[in-house]
């Protein structure tokens, strides 16, 4: 699905040769200093042959982390899927899915995967690389969280957004992904970003109209590429004809947990009938609202741990 005036970046070949740096990534220092967190772009990886990623050991991850951070289903489904209760199943445990993954029809995601100590290596390793290049323009990274997904051929995950910036490793296999921008009021409102801040919106899928996709970058993404993916723009994903396996490298910085903090106070505000200012409107006014949050959380904690009174 390509609109004619979509801007569609092909990748070429396969994946390239370590480095002597034995470095995980490669990543064009002034490409990553003019897009970082602004605009998706393109990189390479070496990740391609790390055992961490062979389907028999993902398997027996699958098998062997909490089941409330494995997330599997049906992978033929709609873009447009925000009702998840409705999202249909195979009927296999987590660990079938995955050996089975080739012809059972599915889509997986093992999401805080780092609770893995072989996982937690690969992701701090390819922060580490990360965090050099994004400190001068967002400090304060934190909250480093990884996911690794394994899907059948021709799977699609739904329109949705994400909190975490998002560092994507294709693995395996090849994807097409459709990106949006978070500021592209077109697509995305100021509404939907206090809902997905506040927990109104429970489920991370959104309702996706098919006039969105000539406003998407398309991006194809084959193995031993990534694809950077800022805070909170929209995507959806196809699958191409194999399988696939990517490797999710997620953080925040302490300006993004600004931003939802904002994003979060104003849909407050909402709630209450009143019609706050959007975000990014004013830095003092956003950091008055920032300490009136502070104030109400300090609050709402202190009424929390009282006694009750009687």
């Amino acid at each position: 699905m390509q609109a004619a005036n979509h801007a569609v970046m092909p990748l070429l070949g396969g994946a390239g040769e370590r480095g002597a740096t034995d470095r995980y990534l490669d990543i064009d220092q002034e490409t990553f200093r003019t897009h970082f967190n602004r605009k998706p772009f393109l990189f390479r990886h070496h990740l391609c042959d790390h055992p961490l990623f062979r389907l028999s050991n993902l398997a027996e991850l699958a098998r062997t982390l909490p089941p409330g951070i494995v997330e599997y289903n049906a992978g033929n489904i709609p873009i447009s899927l925000p009702d998840q209760e409705n999202t249909p199943y195979t009927g296999l445990s987590a660990e079938e899915t995955v050996r089975r993954i080739e012809e059972c029809g599915s889509w997986m995601v093992l999401k805080r995967a780092e609770a893995d100590p072989e996982c937690l290596d690969v992701l701090n390793r390819c922060l580490d690389e990360i965090e050099p290049l994004s400190e001068p323009i967002e400090p304060g990274m934190c909250e480093r969280e990884a996911a690794i997904f394994v899907t059948s051929p021709g799977s699609v995950t739904p329109y949705h957004m994400d909190k975490e910036i998002n560092f994507l490793l294709q693995i395996r296999g090849s994807k097409t992904i459709s990106v949006f921008s978070a500021s592209d009021r077109e697509v995305v409102s100021e509404v939907e970003l206090e809902k997905h801040f506040t927990g109104a919106a429970v489920k991370r899928n959104m309702v996706f109209h098919q006039r969105y996709q000539e406003r998407a970058t398309v991006f194809e993404l084959k193995a031993g590429y990534g694809i950077h993916i800022p805070t909170t723009d929209p995507h959806w994903i196809k699958n191409g004809d194999g399988v696939s396996v990517s490797f999710s490298n997620g953080f925040k910085t302490s300006a993004s947990l600004r931003r939802g903090m904002i994003y979060n106070l104003n849909g407050r505000i909402r709630k209450l009938g009143l019609r706050p200012a959007d975000y990014g409107k004013g830095a003092l006014r956003d950091t008055m609202k920032l300490q009136v949050l502070r104030a109400i959380n300090r609050a709402e904690q202190w009424l929390n741990i009282q006694p009750a009174e009687g």
